[in-house]
């Protein structure tokens, strides 16, 4: 008689509370938010791995009221930044002033000391005001007066931009494109989407919608699953495969400018950040497929030959993808 019994698979990390818990947070923002499921997956992975994300779509589509809701069921401090044309680096880190008391310069704190901070319409500015966010964004810490300043974690980022070619808006520059884990672009809703959209409106009655939304996570928790992604399991193999597609985009002859390797990295934490929502405590290709679009499609810049036959990002990325032999 042959031996029937077959090992169960069992995982080396406990993903079950996490998965509840971000379930919890997509069931409130879904009170008000309808569809867009990949940006809130994105912003999701974001939060696991502790990346900054950069949203772009057209005005109306929900990017900034997802991003306040998401800061809502988190119980964390929240600051909103508007970016404008006048807004200058101090009115973001803050200034030096004089205090007649004690005759001495004291620091006063911008909106950037917060755990949770929205940028909205980020290439509203010019480059001297985008150029404020390197540091902070990349080492989460502020050089003032010669003294360092280091954020409280968790301390994410989310910047909302119009596409380029709207009226009144800047481009970033490479570097603080680079400093973003995921750009996440932001289509229409589809008929159906749009009718529950005005029918869910219709129903709330309030003015502000982000009242329906509770706090469901704790920052502790937060920083504790932010932890646990990290021992996500990843082959051997597919660190090669991660580094061959942005290779890749290095060697590619339709790009201008290939993705460096903060990219390679990017890619990394935000596979493990797929596979945990997924509750799995390691990594597959699919996984890094899922990320590859919004970890590469702001690092890297189309050939102005290429860009004039209307080739984008997204469809190189895809070729790149396509020509790569995926480990088995």
């Amino acid at each position: 008689m042959e031996n029937q019994y077959q090992p169960e698979f069992q995982s080396r990390i406990n993903l079950a509370q996490l998965q509840n818990q971000l379930q919890n947070v997509k069931n409130e923002i879904s009170k008000v938010i309808v569809g867009q499921e990949n940006m809130i997956e994105h912003l999701l992975v974001a939060l696991l791995s502790n990346g900054h994300v950069l949203i772009e779509g057209v005005p109306g589509v929900a990017k900034t009221i997802t991003a306040k809701l998401l800061a809502k069921t988190i119980d964390v401090d929240f600051s909103r930044i508007q970016f404008t044309p006048d807004l200058m680096p101090s009115d973001i880190l803050g200034t030096s002033v004089f205090n007649m008391k004690t005759t001495e310069f004291e620091y006063k704190k911008g909106p950037i000391f917060s755990n949770f901070i929205l940028i909205d319409e980020i290439n509203r500015s010019p480059a001297k005001t985008q150029a404020a966010l390197f540091e902070v964004m990349e080492e989460r810490q502020i050089s003032m007066d010669g003294i360092v300043f280091t954020m409280e974690e968790p301390f994410l980022v989310i910047a909302t931009q119009n596409p380029i070619e709207h009226e009144g808006t800047y481009r970033l520059p490479e570097a603080q494109l680079d400093r973003f884990l995921f750009k996440i672009k932001v289509d229409y809703p589809q008929l159906d989407e749009e009718v529950q959209i005005i029918k869910n409106h219709h129903a709330l009655r309030v003015d502000d919608k982000t009242q329906a939304v509770q706090a469901v996570l704790s920052a502790s928790e937060l920083k504790s699953y932010q932890d646990l992604v990290k021992n996500v399991l990843v082959e051997d193999h597919l660190l090669a495969y991660m580094a061959k597609i942005v290779v890749n985009t290095r060697e590619n002859q339709f790009l201008f400018l290939g993705a460096s390797p903060r990219a390679s990295l990017a890619l990394l934490v935000a596979s493990k950040g797929f596979a945990a929502i997924q509750g799995r405590d390691f990594v597959t290709p699919e996984d890094i497929k899922k990320a590859a679009n919004a970890v590469l499609r702001h690092r890297i810049i189309v050939s102005p030959e290429r860009e004039m036959e209307g080739l984008s990002p997204e469809e190189i990325i895809k070729q790149i993808l396509e020509s790569i032999e995926i480990p088995r």
